[in-house]
């Protein structure tokens, strides 16, 4: 793999968020014009309909809806921007790692952070036996280092550094940043999504004698659900699998140690399933994918992974 340096990784990541920051108020524009417009053409009914096409019919009410559209969706996104950590430590039941009992943990991660003039993250711990970490946060007051208690236990210094190494790339490389805005984006487009099909079962036992509604509802359920699919699909192409590659060559930069932290994800990959995860979306924040550990993949499935093989990741570190 082509080595990028941290700079050029930053951009790229900036460039990402940008782009996602403008495609996402687009998207749900799109949605709102789309709703309409399959309502009026499964139930025009009016007097205007045999004069006007439904796009004509459409335009005057979108444009109304717009304004109100776009206020909506920034309150959203900034409460859903700021308080991320919150939904992460709901999400993870992570909560705060406690310096006088875990002093090897902050010895490690502050004599890291020294070496490449990083501000000290917050560490956060997760209950749980299995051996996983991730990176989050968007500045430096929210940037945090999440740890569960089996890989603090299960590794040693030396394979531990590697690790914190590898989530400290993730805040340096700014990837966290992108995984946040990707995982408000999603959750809210999920929201979206089961609002509108918890509308479609209320008003469809509501509307029983009428078929032109019924098959509005029917058709807006549909598009629901395979724009949700779309969206959540291409937000994974969106965060690049080459990031947990750079992370990988950041730790052994600044560890000198890269066969440590090969030993580590080969210890990882034996188990790292967290059972307080449930979201896929919070589950791609993780050095390994800590969902559906045994699930068999294929070369289809493959292209959605949020994650590159890890065998590939232990290879390309024992060749440094």
């Amino acid at each position: 793999m082509k080595y990028v340096g941290i700079h050029t990784q930053q951009v790229r990541n900036n460039t990402k968020s940008g782009i996602l920051l403008i495609l996402f108020p687009v998207v749900i524009l799109a949605l709102v014009f789309l709703f309409l417009f399959i309502v009026v053409v499964a139930t025009q009914q009016t007097e205007y309909a045999q004069h006007y096409t439904a796009t004509e019919l459409v335009w005057p009410v979108f444009l109304h809806a717009v304004p109100y559209t776009l206020g909506i969706v920034a309150v959203w996104f900034i409460i859903a921007y700021f308080s991320h950590s919150y939904i992460i430590s709901h999400a993870t039941h992570s909560k705060p790692l406690e310096r006088r009992e875990h002093k090897r943990v902050y010895n490690l991660v502050e004599n890291l952070c020294m070496s490449q003039g990083m501000p000290m993250p917050k560490i956060n711990v997760i209950d749980d036996s299995s051996l996983n970490a991730f990176a989050s946060g968007i500045n430096k007051k929210s940037y945090t280092v999440t740890l569960t208690t089996g890989i603090i236990t299960k590794l040693n210094d030396e394979e531990l550094k590697t690790v914190i190494a590898h989530e400290l790339t993730h805040i340096k490389n700014q990837d966290v940043r992108l995984l946040i805005i990707s995982i408000v984006f999603v959750g809210i487009f999920s929201l979206v999504a089961q609002m509108a099909l918890n509308m479609l079962r209320f008003s469809s036992g509501r509307s029983r004698d009428s078929k032109n509604n019924g098959a509005a509802y029917l058709i807006i359920a549909i598009v629901v659900a395979v724009i949700g699919y779309l969206i959540a699909s291409l937000m994974r192409f969106a965060i690049s699998r080459n990031r947990e590659y750079m992370a990988d060559a950041g730790s052994a930069e600044m560890t000198r140690n890269p066969l440590a932290l090969a030993s580590a994800l080969r210890k990882i990959a034996g188990d790292p399933k967290i059972e307080a995860v449930k979201r896929s979306d919070v589950a791609q924040l993780f050095i390994e994918h800590p969902l559906n550990k045994n699930d068999k993949k294929n070369a289809f499935t493959s292209l959605f992974a949020t994650h590159p093989p890890i065998t590939k990741r232990i290879a390309i570190l024992e060749q440094f």
